[in-house]
């Protein structure tokens, strides 16, 4: 009887672990690009905390420069405290961190490589398109490298320095810190460049 019951058991258990649904490769892929997926947003997430992180350090030096000189002493103050404040937060975060344009002001820092000429190009696309600069942005992941750019848009205030009417005064101030200046002619809210940050992720 013992036997016969032994036999049962085994028979029974055998019964379940030949029935048990055994891990496919598919299900590897499927959980390896769900993981790929939950770093992608992870990364989204911090690329977009720091590019407002950038601008909330900048935007109040500049305010500060505009109400003791005015536009003039902005041009100054932006030509050293933007690239300073890249320096910092890049070193801060382990992000590498720029602004770039199509046309930009500064050639030593804000001249696109070829993948931001290509999304700059998009941006200004999708803005055609009736896309708000205020929401846009662009990432991917290019030779192991999380590449991500936010759409920077013309305010109301940087028109003085980059609109279509610049003063005399002012032209010179910008013509003097950049002599190739080809940041100028912007309307209200059309996109002027980006901030493009770039992580180098672990193999």
């Amino acid at each position: 009887m013992k036997t016969t019951y032994f036999s049962i058991f085994v028979i029974t258990l055998f019964g379940l672990f030949t029935n048990m649904p055994i891990a496919s490769e598919q299900d590897g892929k499927t959980i390896k690009a769900f993981s790929s997926e939950s770093s992608s947003e992870a990364l989204t997430l911090e690329a977009k905390a720091i590019a407002k992180t950038f601008s909330s350090r900048l935007k109040p030096i500049l305010k500060s420069a505009i109400q003791s000189g005015g536009f003039t002493s902005a041009v100054e103050v932006c030509s050293s405290a933007a690239p300073e404040i890249a320096k910092n937060l890049s070193l801060e975060t382990g992000w590498s961190i720029s602004r770039v344009s199509l046309q930009p002001r500064n050639l030593h820092s804000a001249v696109a490589d070829p993948f931001e000429y290509e999304v700059l190009r998009e941006f200004d696309e999708r803005q055609l398109k009736g896309e708000s600069a205020q929401l846009m942005h662009y990432s991917k992941i290019v030779n192991n490298e999380y590449r991500f750019m936010k759409a920077q848009g013309v305010e109301a205030i940087c028109l003085n320095c980059h609109g279509k009417n610049i003063s005399g005064e002012l032209k010179q101030k910008i013509m003097t810190h950049y002599p190739d200046d080809a940041a100028t002619g912007y309307s209200l809210g059309q996109i002027r460049g980006a901030i493009s940050l770039t992580k180098t992720l672990d193999k």
